[in-house]
C-alpha cells in the first residue's frame, strides 16, 4: 500500500494538472493553424514556436458555464469553435426511478479544420470528458442519475462545463511544461526558477560562494525562524505553484528550539520519517543541518530569521516546548493545507482557477482516492457545515440547501481549535505560528487570531524580527556583498522575502485578504 506521502504527492500532481490548461487561440479562419500542426513536425523545428505559445499556466480549464432546467441553455466562444451553445435535456429511457439525460453541445465556426475543443463535464457525482472537432450538434448520455441527489442537483445546479482553452495540441505541449517543475534536475530547477520570474516577478540573483554559512549555534534561540525554498524535486515543483497563488516568497518553514542544556534542535511540520510518511518532529539541529547540506536533493535555499530582543524577551519557551512535544509523531496539517490561501470568493483565485474548478478537482480525487480525499478535505468542510461525515458530494448538495455556496463555504475561517480524525492539524506554517501563539507572541489579541489561517508570507511579514543589522550574527551574509536584513544560510541565489517584518499583528489577521499575482495587493486590515 502507497505511504500517506507518496498519496499526497500523486495528489499534487493531479491537482495542479488540472490548475494548468489555457493558452490564447487568436488565429484567423485559415484551413488549418500552424499551431494544429507544429507537433507533427521535427522537434527542432516545432519546440521552440510551441514554447512562445503555452506555459505551465496555459493548463487551466476554463468554467464556461453549467446547464440545467432554470438555466437552459449556455453560450460560449470556445479556443477552436467560436459559436457554442450547451443544454440538457432530462428523460427517463431506462424505466430508473430518477431518470437520465442528455447533454447537447452544438459546436460551430471553427477557425481552422485542423482543431479540435477539449472538454471536463461534472457534477458531484460524476466528472467525464470529451473532445469535439465537427461542426454540428454532440451529445453525452447519461443514462442514469446516481440517486435522487445528484437528480436534484442537476435540475437545481446544472452540469459543470469546462474548456481546456488551450485545445487538445496546446493541453498536451502545456503539460510537457508543467512536468519538469517536479522533476529533479536541472531542467526542472531552471523551470521553476523560469516560471517565478514569469508569474511572479521574482529574481534570482547569484551569491558569491560558498552557498552556505558556518553557523555558530551559540547565537541561535529558541523561537528563531527558518524560511526554506524548494527549486527542484517534487517538493520544488510543488512549492513554485504554492508560491504563485499565495504570494510567498518561501515553501516551508521550521522554528529553533533550545532545550535546557543549551543543545539546539528544529521543530517542523512536514518532516519525512523512515517509511516516507510526513510528520512533525523535534530533530537535533547537527541532524537537520547535515541533511539539508548534503542529502536534501531539492536544493534549498534557507534564511534564519532571528526573533526582535523584545520579543524573544515574551517568548515563553518552556509554553513553546510542551506545545511543540505535544504535536510530535502527528502527521501534516493535510486538512488545512488548501485553506490559508483561501481567504475571499475571488480574489484567491489567478484566472482562470476558480472555486468551480476546485470543486470538479475534488470530486474527480474523491472517485480515485475516496479514503484519501476524505483526509484531505472532507472533515474541514464538514467543520465549516458544523456536520460529520458528510461526503464531497453530501457537502456540496448540503451547502447549496442552506442557500450558500461551495466557494463562500472555502472563505469560512480555519479554527485552531478544531479536532480532527487524527488529531490537530498543522501544516507547516501553522504549526510554527501555533508555537509562538503559545509561546505568548500574539499576546494580549491571541484568542482572536487563528494562525491556520496565515500564509507563509503572511508569517515572515508578522513584526516579529530583528530590525537592527547591527545585532546580527557576525556569521549573517558575511560572503556576500549584498547585507540582507535576514541572514541567508544556505542557496545558489539570493533570497527575496516581500514584506518581510512589516506588519503588526491585530485582531481576526489574515481571515479577508486576497492574493491575486503578480502583485498580491493587500488592503489595510483584511
Amino acid at each position: 500500500m502507497a505511504s500517506s506521502s507518496s498519496l499526497f504527492r500523486c495528489f499534487l500532481h493531479f491537482f495542479f494538472f488540472f490548475f494548468f490548461i489555457i493558452s490564447q487561440v487568436q488565429a484567423a479562419n485559415l484551413p488549418f493553424h500552424p499551431r494544429d500542426v507544429l507537433p507533427l513536425l521535427p522537434r527542432q523545428v516545432s519546440w521552440p514556436v510551441l514554447n512562445s505559445l503555452n506555459s505551465p499556466v496555459d493548463l487551466l480549464p476554463s468554467f464556461v458555464g453549467s446547464v440545467s432546467s432554470s438555466n437552459r441553455i449556455v453560450n460560449w466562444k470556445g479556443a477552436c469553435f467560436y459559436e457554442n451553445t450547451a443544454w440538457v435535456e432530462f428523460h427517463n429511457k431506462t424505466g430508473s426511478e430518477f431518470g437520465g439525460g442528455t447533454l447537447h453541445i452544438k459546436v460551430s465556426y471553427p477557425h481552422s479544420w485542423t482543431c479540435m475543443d477539449l472538454y471536463v463535464f461534472a457534477t458531484p457525482y460524476r466528472v467525464t470528458w470529451d473532445y469535439y472537432f465537427l461542426s454540428r450538434e454532440h451529445t453525452l448520455e447519461i443514462k442514469e442519475w446516481q440517486d435522487k441527489a445528484e437528480y436534484e442537483y442537476v435540475k437545481n445546479r446544472g452540469i459543470s462545463i469546462f474548456l481546456m482553452q488551450a485545445g487538445m495540441l496546446g493541453t498536451l505541449q502545456a503539460l510537457w511544461d508543467v512536468f519538469p517543475l517536479f522533476t529533479n534536475t536541472g531542467w526542472g530547477e531552471n523551470s521553476n526558477i523560469g516560471f517565478l520570474e514569469k508569474h511572479m516577478g521574482a529574481t534570482f540573483e547569484e551569491r558569491p560562494q560558498p552557498w552556505f554559512t558556518n553557523i555558530s549555534v551559540d547565537d541561535v534561540h529558541s523561537g528563531d525562524f527558518l524560511a526554506i525554498s524548494k527549486i527542484r524535486g517534487r517538493w520544488g515543483g510543488f512549492e513554485t505553484l504554492e508560491k504563485w497563488v499565495s504570494g510567498a516568497y518561501a515553501g516551508h518553514t521550521a522554528v529553533c528550539l533550545k532545550d535546557s542544556e543549551g543543545k539546539l534542535w528544529i521543530g517542523e511540520s512536514g518532516h519525512e520519517n523512515e517509511k516516507g510518511e510526513d510528520i512533525i518532529a523535534i530533530v537535533p539541529w547537527d541532524e537537520w543541518w547535515d541533511f539539508e547540506l548534503n542529502k536534501d536533493d531539492s536544493n534549498p535555499h534557507i534564511a534564519y530569521l532571528p526573533l526582535h530582543p523584545d520579543v524573544r524577551a515574551k517568548f515563553n519557551e518552556t509554553a513553546a516546548w510542551e506545545y511543540a512535544l505535544s504535536m510530535a509523531g502527528k502527521p501534516y496539517g493535510y486538512h488545512n493545507m488548501i485553506f490559508s490561501w483561501i481567504d475571499t470568493i475571488g480574489g484567491n483565485y489567478p484566472p482562470p482557477l476558480d472555486a468551480h474548478l476546485v470543486a470538479s478537482v475534488m470530486t474527480v480525487w474523491s472517485k480515485i482516492q475516496p479514503e484519501y480525499a476524505a483526509n484531505m478535505w472532507n472533515e474541514a468542510l464538514n467543520k465549516r457545515l458544523g456536520t460529520q461525515g458528510l461526503n464531497l458530494s453530501d457537502i456540496l448538495v448540503e451547502t447549496e440547501k442552506r442557500g450558500s455556496s461551495f466557494d463562500e463555504l472555502l472563505t469560512i475561517p480555519e479554527q485552531d481549535n478544531w479536532i480532527y480524525s487524527d488529531g490537530k492539524s498543522t501544516s507547516c506554517i501553522a504549526f510554527v505560528l501555533e508555537l509562538y501563539k503559545e509561546a505568548g507572541l500574539f499576546d494580549p489579541i491571541a484568542d482572536s487570531i487563528q494562525v491556520t489561517e496565515f500564509t507563509i508570507k503572511d508569517a515572515y511579514s508578522l513584526k516579529f524580527f530583528e530590525n537592527d543589522s547591527s545585532r546580527l550574527p557576525k556569521w549573517c551574509n558575511d560572503a556576500d556583498d549584498v547585507k540582507l536584513p535576514y541572514c541567508q544560510i544556505k542557496g545558489k541565489y539570493r533570497m527575496e522575502l516581500p514584506g518581510y517584518n512589516s506588519m503588526e499583528p491585530y485582531a481576526h489577521m489574515n481571515e479577508r485578504c486576497p492574493s491575486m499575482p503578480p502583485k498580491y495587493f493587500r488592503p489595510q486590515n483584511c
